[in-house]
Formats: C-alpha cells, sequence, structure tokens
C-alpha cells in the first residue's frame, strides 16, 4: 500500500512538473496558472534583458550604465566622464536653430549610382535606398538655413548613419550649393562634420568633392563672410583633408576622432609607436589644429557669441 502511494506521488509530481505553468487540477478538472510568472515566451526577449536595454545605456568610454532619460536630457553625452555619444543631424537641428526658424534647402538632391558599382555586400543603388528607408533622409548632409540666438545662419549637418556620413557627389553638391547660398545673401555659413571620408562607391567622383567644396567655401572670403567648421566625432578621409579644416574657427568636440589615416596605417609606415590621444580633439587643440574645444551644451552659445563678433 505504502508502495503504490509513493508511486502515485511520484506520478502526480511529474504531470505537475511536465505542465508547470498550465496544469489541471482533476478535482474540478479547471485549468490553473499558478506558474504564469515564470514562464516567458521563448520568441520575446526575458523581461529582465527587456528593461535593460530600454532603460540604460552603456557608455563607450567608463562603461558605466547611464539611465536612458538621464543620458537623452544630457544631450547623449555621459554625465561620469563627458563623453560625447553621436546624435542625429534632426537631433542636431533642435539643438542649434531657435524654434521652428530652420528650412532646410536642397532637399531633393540625392546619390547616383553613376558607376553601376557592385561589390560582395550587393548594388549600391540597393545599399543607397535601403539607408533613406532606415535613416529618414536623402544624403549624408541635411542643408538648411535659420536663426541661431536670433542670428541668420546657413548650415550643413553630416549625419553618420547614412553611409557612416561619406562624402559623395551629392554630399558635395549639396555642401557647395549651400557655400553658394551664403554667398548670395551675405549670411554666415557653417559646417558640422561627422564623416569617415570619401565615398568608395562613387571612386574618383567623391575625390572630385573634395576640391568643389573647398573652391565654393573659398569664395566666401570675397565678401568677408564668416565660416566656421565644428568637427565631431568622427571626423577623418577626405572629409578632413578638405572642408572641416577650412574654417576661419575650427572648433571640436571633446574627445572627437580626427584624422586623415587610421592609427595602425601610420604606426606601420614610420616604424613608430604613436601617443595613446593622438588623432583626438585634445591632441590637436594642443598642437595648434583647432582653434576650441566646446561642450554640446555650450555649442550653440559660442557660435553665436563668435558670429556676434564677426558681426560687429
Amino acid at each position: 500500500m505504502t508502495f503504490l502511494r509513493s508511486l502515485n506521488c511520484l506520478f502526480y509530481t511529474i504531470i505537475c512538473f511536465y505542465n508547470i505553468g498550465d496544469y489541471y487540477i482533476f478535482a474540478n478538472k479547471s485549468k490553473v496558472n499558478i506558474m504564469a510568472w515564470y514562464i516567458h515566451n521563448k520568441n520575446k526577449q526575458p523581461l529582465a534583458q527587456q528593461s535593460k536595454k530600454e532603460l540604460f545605456i552603456k557608455c563607450k568610454k567608463c562603461h558605466s550604465h547611464i539611465y536612458y532619460k538621464e543620458w537623452f536630457n544630457n544631450l547623449n553625452v555621459c554625465p561620469n566622464c563627458n563623453y560625447h555619444g553621436s546624435i542625429t543631424s534632426h537631433e542636431r537641428i533642435h539643438l542649434l536653430f531657435d524654434h521652428d526658424t530652420f528650412q532646410e534647402l536642397f532637399a531633393n538632391i540625392s546619390p547616383v549610382d553613376s558607376l553601376g558599382f557592385n561589390d560582395l555586400k550587393g548594388r549600391y543603388a540597393d545599399k543607397i535606398e535601403a539607408t533613406k528607408t532606415k535613416t529618414g533622409i536623402n544624403e549624408a548632409v541635411i542643408t538648411g538655413v535659420g536663426k541661431m540666438n536670433g542670428i541668420n545662419v546657413v548650415m550643413a549637418i553630416m549625419d553618420f548613419r547614412f553611409l557612416g556620413g561619406s562624402l559623395g557627389s551629392a554630399t558635395g553638391e549639396k555642401i557647395l550649393r549651400a557655400s553658394n547660398y551664403a554667398y548670395e545673401n551675405h549670411i554666415p555659413y557653417i559646417i558640422i562634420s561627422a564623416s569617415g571620408g570619401a565615398r568608395m562607391q562613387e571612386g574618383t567622383l567623391s575625390l572630385m568633392q573634395m576640391a568643389k567644396t573647398c573652391a565654393g567655401i573659398s569664395r566666401l572670403n570675397q565678401k568677408h563672410i564668416p565660416f566656421i567648421s565644428v568637427l565631431t566625432n568622427p571626423t577623418t578621409g577626405g572629409v578632413t583633408a578638405s572642408y572641416a579644416m577650412m574654417g576661419d574657427i575650427n572648433i571640436a568636440e571633446p574627445g572627437a576622432l580626427i584624422g586623415f589615416a587610421g592609427r595602425r596605417v601610420i604606426e606601420q609606415t614610420i616604424g613608430q609607436k604613436l601617443p595613446e590621444d593622438f588623432q583626438t580633439a585634445e591632441y590637436l587643440l594642443k598642437h595648434g589644429f583647432i582653434d576650441s574645444i566646446v561642450n554640446r551644451k555650450d555649442l550653440k552659445e559660442f557660435l553665436s557669441n563668435m558670429l556676434n563678433y564677426y558681426n560687429r
């Protein structure tokens, strides 16, 4: 008898664990979900992982976890180490321009696959369309005019999300036309750079934009129109080698990577180990390549103060 009772208890235990979340109480034949708190859908992330992903952002420099709201309210800047995270072109517009004063210029200009470029990842034309859909912008730069603390400004704002902010034919055309607009209307011109350099899918056509944009910007000197260049993380390659370093004033955000060739390439070429802070905004300031380093929250005030000085 004792053996049969033990066997019955074992059988009942197996049934309960087999149906751990939804098992039957045989007395009233009703289905009771007493372990719903324990079970999660295999097609979804566990609740703990979802909450962590939604609530926190991990700083890429000090690796501390920052509440998303705190990170967002601090303009994507780490409150612990002052690391400046990336922001979109539209976020920059919201940050720098007075409310409802920005008007986009030349929005219809977008890249064209003139060379019919293909690589192992597919067609360049397909990549363009996919990037447009993903980012909601037509090119790696948004150009427009508006007011910054009451001062009229023409601005070109690069967006690293669009093919690494690379300089293509349409990018160069928009930057040139914005400089022409500033020239014709006698308005200060500002470019905010965030780029990996020339766009390899457009070959020599991309490299030609370096000369074209520089020629357009240099015309501003004829009318004594100020041009300010803001270098953000990263600003490299052909963009650094052209308009990004042409400003009457060159400023950068803290810790921004600024350079032409990569660290590894330079070290292998010269056979020497480079300093740890090489190609950072702080290194360039110390060696006279830029004029100032400005925190993101102070950028609008700094730029408007500079323009007020020019307008006196």
